[in-house]
């Protein structure tokens, strides 16, 4: 048996490695042809290594095969997260090249969109990689709120901020663990919250049109979590309060 898990984690070490190496290829490129500064490298950096330690602990748990063509596309993604998350702590300290942020922020939301067509057309779905997904995106439009709350306020912070306090509560409330159904309008609000916050950060509309469609995107977001928990409270004797049985079932995701 220890042979087998050894061997299935060599399975998934050179995906997850050659991932660290493109990040920190990628935060070189940033410093080279964007003037990513001190703060931003070492921002990245700390987003690759614990992104590395984070991935590899939960693929040794819990992986049995290959790491897949799927997992390759959200890894991609986290890559350019990375990428954006070192650019946003660098325009704490210089006006941050908003092109290349704003690039990189929408390739990695269209690639939203693959990765879970990859894994179903492959057969290689699993609840980790739908869990993958779901991480990568969460923290994107977290960054994306960061870089936004200087210039609209920080009230934008709320957008990036509802999932994470939707999963603290869970851990003192169960039955808010409960599976969701299927709901195209909360998929649709959760993809609107990325397309606003990208438009916004990009700066082609009048300040105070992104304003008000960013707030408008909260409220939508607000909107839809408040009707899960609803639905959640009302089923929760015939839900139980075991864990999510797709982790892209949790709120506005």
């Amino acid at each position: 048996m220890a042979l087998q898990e050894h061997y299935d984690t060599r399975l998934f070490v050179p995906d997850t490695t050659a991932g660290l190496g493109v990040q920190l290829l990628v935060l070189e490129v940033l410093c080279r042809l964007a003037g990513l500064g001190t703060l931003g490298w070492l921002t990245g950096f700390a987003f690759t290594v614990i992104t590395w330690v984070l991935l590899t602990l939960a693929l040794q748990r819990s992986w049995t095969g290959p790491f897949g063509p799927a997992n390759r596309v959200t890894l991609a993604r986290t890559i350019l997260v990375g990428g954006v998350t070192a650019l946003v702590a660098d325009s704490f300290d210089r006006p941050p090249p908003v092109t290349v942020l704003v690039a990189m922020a929408t390739v990695a939301l269209i690639l939203d969109g693959v990765d879970g067509k990859v894994a179903r057309r492959t057969g290689t779905a699993t609840p980790l990689g739908a869990r993958f997904d779901m991480e990568v995106d969460a923290f994107l439009i977290l960054v994306l709120c960061v870089y936004l709350a200087l210039p609209l306020g920080a009230w934008v912070l709320a957008i990036g901020l509802m999932r994470y306090a939707f999963v603290a509560a869970s851990w003192a409330l169960p039955w808010l663990q409960g599976a969701l159904p299927h709901s195209m309008a909360r998929k649709t609000v959760a993809a609107l919250q990325g397309i606003v916050l990208v438009l916004a950060a990009a700066g082609i509309v009048p300040q105070a049109l992104a304003a008000g469609a960013v707030a408008l995107a909260l409220a939508l977001l607000v909107w839809s979590f408040g009707r899960d928990v609803v639905w959640l409270w009302r089923t929760r004797d015939r839900t139980g309060a075991g864990p999510l049985r797709s982790p892209r079932a949790a709120p506005g995701r």
